[in-house]
């Protein structure tokens, strides 16, 4: 795998390019394309996800295969807490089920960090699982990217 290319989505972040920074994280990760996703991040990235260390896209894709294949029917939204030159802060929520059918709203924390080329080396993540009722579901669009129509969390209140 090699770096994705630069979008013009580089260092350091404006109000503006951080916020479309965010959704094009939020539009990978919707697509639940492990291979995908990784590309935004470098070659020898640093994650740490809730309690677990990632090292390098091979592994990223290694964990994101493993979340997929696990929490089902996921759907995300993220949204820009702060930025500052390389680092840009998202809060986020996801949806999704198990496979006994228990729905779950997770709620979390991002702190990025780019390289000048705007690939992510480093990303850490605090994350928390709520379980719901179907009733309760939020994120009703069909699996992929969520529609520009669709309200952000703090349109939802979340």
């Amino acid at each position: 795998m090699t770096n994705a290319p630069t979008t013009g989505l580089v260092p350091p972040f404006t109000r503006e390019t951080a916020i479309q920074k965010v959704r094009k994280a939020e539009d990978g990760w919707n697509s639940r394309d492990p291979q995908r996703v990784a590309l935004a991040y470098t070659l020898d990235c640093r994650w740490r996800n809730r309690s677990e260390f990632i090292d390098g896209r091979e592994q990223i894709v290694q964990f994101l295969t493993r979340k997929w294949n696990r929490e089902l029917d996921y759907r995300l939204i993220k949204e820009l807490w702060a930025f500052d030159g390389a680092r840009i802060a998202v809060r986020f929520a996801y949806e999704w089920h198990d496979d006994s059918g228990q729905h779950y709203r997770s709620y979390g924390n991002e702190n990025w960090e780019f390289n000048e080329e705007g690939i992510m080396q480093r990303r850490h993540a605090s994350i928390n699982d709520l379980p719901i009722r179907s009733s309760e579901i939020l994120f009703r669009w069909p699996l992929g990217r969520r529609p520009d129509s669709h309200p952000g969390l703090s349109d939802l209140g979340l």
